[in-house]
């Protein structure tokens, strides 16, 4: 069988066929998802695009210790801006961490390694600016009042997301994450809870976290994985919560290493 058999113009045909296919794959695949990020940054007020980037590299550098050079891989390590290879404050990672992100350092990551992804990312944080710049054209003292709930907001995912960590061994790639098997947090997170797990297997469908933890658990006890009692952003109330000053290797871990949520 011949390609082209009649005329070097038949190419044209080819070439507008399967430019068409690339557009309905483009408008029913990647449109509706570009338009859901942005639905996405504009309600929570940060561009998911930029988002997704920053949480690729945590997932890289998974809370990593500073190296030589005082810099970590991961750009929200608790370890990041602390000293002598300890977490930091808790008090300053929670109240400082929002206020130390750099976005131009996101976007150069990202027009380096996917430029549209970063064309994207700005076009989200464009829409989010003209979307408060309306509302303050509209109601000025609303954005006044909410100005310091949003900051709170941000505030409380990284009080969230130090006890994610805090009391792992950044060592060990099983015991990277903290775990917390409470019941309900995990029934209304979406398995949030198994964060040791969804480090050690990041690509792991959350759906699948409790069977993954159950067939790993003698691991996991072996490799003194941490598991809290409540939920992550409760996790300064975690009874066996280890000193900041405490070695790893010496932090007292939970013994509750069970998913039944007792």
């Amino acid at each position: 069988m011949k390609i082209l058999t009649y005329s070097k113009w038949d190419a044209v045909c080819v070439i507008c066929g399967l430019l068409h296919f690339a557009y309905i794959v483009t408008f029913f695949f990647v449109f509706p998802y570009r338009l859901f990020s942005i639905m996405e940054s504009v309600t929570l007020g940060i561009s998911q695009t930029f988002y997704k980037h920053v949480h690729h590299r945590h997932h890289m550098g998974n809370s990593d210790r500073p190296d030589e050079n005082g810099q970590t891989h991961d750009w929200i390590s608790i370890y990041r801006h602390g000293h002598n290879g300890e977490a930091e404050n808790p008090w300053s990672y929670i109240f400082l961490s929002y206020l130390r992100e750099d976005p131009k350092a996101i976007y150069a990551e990202m027009k380096r390694k996917n430029p549209v992804d970063a064309r994207w990312g700005l076009i989200e944080i464009a829409i989010l600016g003209a979307t408060i710049a309306i509302g303050l054209v509209l109601d000025w003292k609303f954005w006044l009042f909410f100005l310091p709930f949003y900051y709170l907001g941000h505030c409380c995912t990284y009080l969230n997301g130090y006890f994610l960590h805090y009391g792992g061994n950044p060592d060990k790639p099983i015991a990277w994450g903290v775990s917390s098997y409470d019941k309900w947090y995990n029934w209304l997170w979406f398995n949030n809870g198994y964060h040791a797990e969804h480090h050690f297997r990041p690509k792991l469908h959350w759906t699948k976290m409790r069977p993954f933890h159950e067939s790993i658990v003698d691991l996991q006890r072996k490799e003194e994985v941490r598991v809290i009692q409540p939920p992550h952003a409760l996790g300064f109330l975690d009874p066996n919560l280890p000193r900041r000053n405490a070695p790893t290797s010496e932090s007292p871990l939970s013994s509750r290493t069970s998913s039944d949520g007792k």
